[in-house]
């Protein structure tokens, strides 16, 4: 089991040190140095969303304001790089408690925003799963929060799915009162269209949720919230061993009637890679965990890749553990969401392998080949650590993996980073290109958001 270390060194806590510590400044930066050659039809803007605190401090690192680093790419070149604050209530007046019952975990506009950023329906949405979206321009300017005319009264997942095949984003919300769980529907223009209450069995986190052509799978795990905890300002979710664990499978226009429940061993998951329906069968890839926050707060055991496998028929779920190294943000290519995949792509860094894990160590952006088991991996080198790794097709692709990876890579030695461009078929050690940026911290998820969806 790996608890991390949350003993301040100089006051300043693990997650705020080394790559982790908060850029303050808001730059633009036009004058780019490439090394590589960027591919001329890219036409759109790399975004990722991160938790940096604008008082330089946070309690956890769930709990910094969001910063979204952005990278706009227009015929083979990097025409400019931008961060900025999402404008929140908590930028005007840090002194806000995100934790407080009423103004912050009561107030859906209180939002942190700072776990994803997606484009749809021509708008930029800054996410966090326990508020509004907030609107953004394509500059990274702040427009505001949104609850989509009315229909938005609860909170709204930082993992909504844009299905593929319709242009619809699938989403949903849980609250620590009920409605514990609500299911969201947004057609493809960005009108909501579905507003429904799930029952379940308490107020679980749940971070991320799954999607298939025709189902959507909720992910009802043993992380519960705990009122005392909240009282006593602190992260108020806890490990349950009492909880079941359990998936819901339901019609993605169904009703709480229509879920069906199936039981599987505790553990948690953050973010599954995809889901699918195989005749009878849905098949979910999941970075799980065997538990979280059973010792405090800090408390993440290494994540591995697994494979469930519904059988909607027998009622019964296989479950098996993929691979043993530790892996975490796992993605698709987003033209496979919701339908079979073959290749997958997650990020490996140090501090994934447990608090044993010296951080200079390699990180690395592993390939899955599901239909071959094969594991490939692109290793970043001593002291160089990715993000999350976003798939982007290639111009008129011939294959699902003809395409790229895009990331930021913090080099260590140099205390700047990199935003990168792999080629994701050979999965070559060398980038595509590289547009040498000045440090970007560590951060959460990002988006490939193409100038035909949002500009």
């Amino acid at each position: 089991m790996a608890v991390i270390d949350n003993v301040s060194a100089n006051g300043v806590p693990p997650h705020l040190r080394g790559n982790g510590a908060p850029v303050q400044e808001e730059l633009t930066l036009t004058d780019l140095k490439v090394t590589g050659t960027i591919p001329a039809h890219l036409d759109g803007r790399y975004l990722r969303n991160g938790a940096n605190p604008i008082t330089g401090m946070s309690d956890h690192p769930f709990l910094g304001d969001g910063m979204i680093h952005g990278v706009r790419l227009r015929e083979g070149k990097a025409q400019w790089y931008r961060n900025r604050y999402v404008q929140t209530p908590y930028i005007t007046d840090p002194s806000r408690n995100i934790l407080d019952m009423d103004t912050g975990l009561g107030d859906m506009a209180m939002s942190k925003a700072n776990t994803h950023i997606f484009g749809h329906a021509g708008k930029f949405l800054a996410l966090e799963e326990g508020h509004f979206p907030y609107v953004l321009d394509g500059d990274l300017n702040t427009v505001g929060p949104t609850n989509f005319n009315g229909k938005l009264t609860g909170s709204f997942t930082a993992h909504p799915k844009i299905c593929p095949l319709t242009g619809e984003m699938l989403a949903f919300g849980y609250y620590f009162l009920e409605p514990y769980l609500t299911y969201l529907r947004v057609s493809p223009t960005g009108e909501m269209v579905q507003n429904t209450v799930i029952t379940v069995g308490g107020p679980t986190m749940m971070h991320d949720f799954n999607v298939t052509e025709n189902y959507v799978i909720f992910m009802d795990l043993p992380a519960v919230f705990d009122l005392e905890m909240a009282m006593r300002g602190e992260l108020p979710i806890h490990w349950d061993d009492n909880y079941p664990a359990r998936l819901g499978v339901m019609p993605r226009d169904g009703a709480d009637a229509d879920v069906k429940w199936f039981d599987i061993n505790p553990c948690y998951v953050f973010h599954p890679m995809n889901s699918y329906e195989e005749g009878d069968n849905i098949v979910i890839d999941v970075a799980r965990f065997s538990h979280i926050w059973r010792d405090g707060a800090m408390d993440f055991p290494p994540p591995v890749l697994w494979r469930w496998v519904i059988n909607t028929k027998t009622g019964k779920v296989s479950e098996e553990q993929v691979d043993d190294r530790p892996g975490e943000f796992p993605r698709v290519a987003d033209s496979v969401i919701g339908r079979k995949h073959r290749f997958g792509y997650e990020m490996s860094a140090p501090e994934l392998g447990g608090s044993d894990s010296p951080l200079d160590d390699p990180g690395a952006i592993i390939k899955y080949d599901r239909v071959t088991g094969a594991r490939t991996s692109i290793e970043l080198g001593k002291g160089r650590s990715p993000g999350e790794a976003v798939f982007v097709p290639a111009e008129n692709p011939s294959s699902e993996d003809d395409g790229y990876l895009m990331t930021y890579v913090f080099d260590k030695a140099k205390n700047t980073s990199d935003f990168v461009i792999f080629d994701a078929q050979t999965m070559s050690q060398e980038p595509v290109a590289s547009v040498h940026l000045p440090r970007v911290p560590f951060g959460f998820h990002g988006s490939w958001v193409d100038a035909s969806v949002a500009n």
